[in-house]
């Protein structure tokens, strides 16, 4: 089940790439080459969500076909725009260094063991990214930037929309219940800001401060100051309704639990 794909590399005009706009900015070199890590890393979670889902053709084939070349192509796309921005920064050698530390905690027993409720986090993580990919849009004015973000963005959402269809129906098989979803949903979040941004900052900051100590208060000042420069630009209303999505939830019920909703999506942001 191959997704059509509306982009390429090809199609993003890297020579008019303004450096001026991004190349004093460290808070943007932290946020795409940090992000670019990741994305990059994209086959080595895809392998083990194929192996959870090794019964469901349908689920598997697009994972494999559909999600995981998206994927991947967001991380070579974005690694291109650092090699543009930041010609200076050993971008193969960096990730060499965060994959070794990224992949021994990315093992498929980190998966949650009932499907529904890691399709959930899934949704989490999409919701997440784009968010994340709209505020960057805004962020630096960089036309180039805001070519290439605008379709990842578009992608993201495409993916959210899977994998909460695929959640919908393991649900029905599971009989999931709503607490349970809640608990996988914060489940996911806390993983997002804890393990994956800690350790892709972490190899960015090596690269920007050679030498210099990394630790939790070193990554918490990091990330205020780049929810200082993207904060204003997240989609929280969006954001949030992404998140609430999965829990099914009553009007009234989903006023009242939607502001601590929307607390944790300023914490993924």
């Amino acid at each position: 089940m191959s997704l059509k794909q509306h982009w390429t590399l090809d199609s993003i005009p890297w020579g008019e790439l303004r450096r001026e706009y991004v190349a004093d900015s460290e808070e943007l070199f932290y946020m795409l080459a940090g992000a670019s890590f990741i994305e990059t890393t994209s086959d080595l979670y895809t392998r083990n969500l194929v192996r959870h889902f090794a019964d469901n053709p349908e689920v598997s084939e697009w994972l494999e076909q559909g999600w995981e070349p998206e994927e991947l192509q967001h991380g070579a796309a974005l690694r291109e725009y650092v090699r543009h921005a930041w010609p200076e920064f050993d971008w193969e050698a960096r990730y060499a260094a965060f994959f070794a530390d990224y992949s021994a905690l990315c093992k498929p027993e980190m998966l949650l063991p009932l499907r529904s409720l890691e399709l959930a986090s899934r949704c989490v993580v999409e919701m997440g990214t784009a968010s994340y990919y709209t505020a960057l849009h805004h962020a630096s004015g960089e036309p180039v930037l805001a070519q290439l973000t605008q379709h990842i963005f578009e992608d993201e959402v495409g993916h959210y929309k899977y994998f909460y269809k695929y959640f919908r129906q393991y649900r029905e098989i599971e009989n999931t219940s709503r607490t349970q979803v809640l608990g996988a949903l914060w489940h996911r979040l806390r993983v997002i800001e804890d393990e994956d941004s800690y350790i892709a900052l972490c190899h960015v900051h090596a690269a920007r401060h050679p030498g210099q100590p990394y630790d939790k208060a070193v990554y918490k000042e990091i990330t205020g100051r780049l929810r200082k420069l993207v904060g204003k630009h997240v989609p929280y209303r969006m954001s949030v309704n992404m998140l609430l999505k999965p829990l099914d939830m009553a009007p009234m019920a989903r006023r009242v639990v939607q502001p601590v909703m929307e607390g944790m999506a300023r914490l993924v942001a």
